[in-house]
């Protein structure tokens, strides 16, 4: 797999049926191995070594139902209270991020009401903070680090 804009994280590998899967520590079992399955595990693994989020508030590939419609986020992080700190949207990293990218992390986070938005495509990586009250989203240099 391409090397991402990420520290180097050590991720099990194992082959299936000729298929490279990765071991998702959040679902904890192994997932075929994707260009965007690749970019949402180094996100996961950012977030828990870099940014020190526990594991056990992170949720990663849920179904989010949107004007009836089902749709699936790939990495949210939840406050202890339940409400939403953070949604990611991963994209391969041959895919470039533009504002369509961010129209649908906007229309996810119409549901689920998140205080921090982050794009990426594990080259670039946005970051975002939302103003409700002024209906926009402001852009950070980083997200910040899990506080209590």
């Amino acid at each position: 797999m391409q090397q991402l804009n990420f520290p180097a994280y050590p991720f099990r590998f194992k082959n299936r049926e000729n298929k490279v899967h990765i071991f998702d520590q959040i679902r904890k079992k192994f997932i075929q191995l994707q260009p965007e399955e690749w970019v949402r595990q180094h996100v996961v693994s950012f977030l828990i070594s870099e940014k020190k989020y526990p594991k056990s508030l992170i949720n990663v590939e849920k179904e989010l139902i949107i004007n009836t419609l089902k749709k699936r986020y790939d990495v949210l992080v939840y406050h202890t209270d339940g409400s939403i700190a953070l949604i990611v949207e991963c994209k391969a990293p041959s895919v470039k991020i533009t504002q369509t990218t961010f129209d649908q992390i906007a229309r996810y986070n119409l549901t689920v009401k998140a205080k921090f938005l982050m794009v990426t495509n594990g080259i670039d990586h946005y970051f975002c903070k939302m103003d409700y009250e002024q209906e926009k989203y402001i852009f950070l240099k980083d997200i910040p680090a899990y506080m209590l």
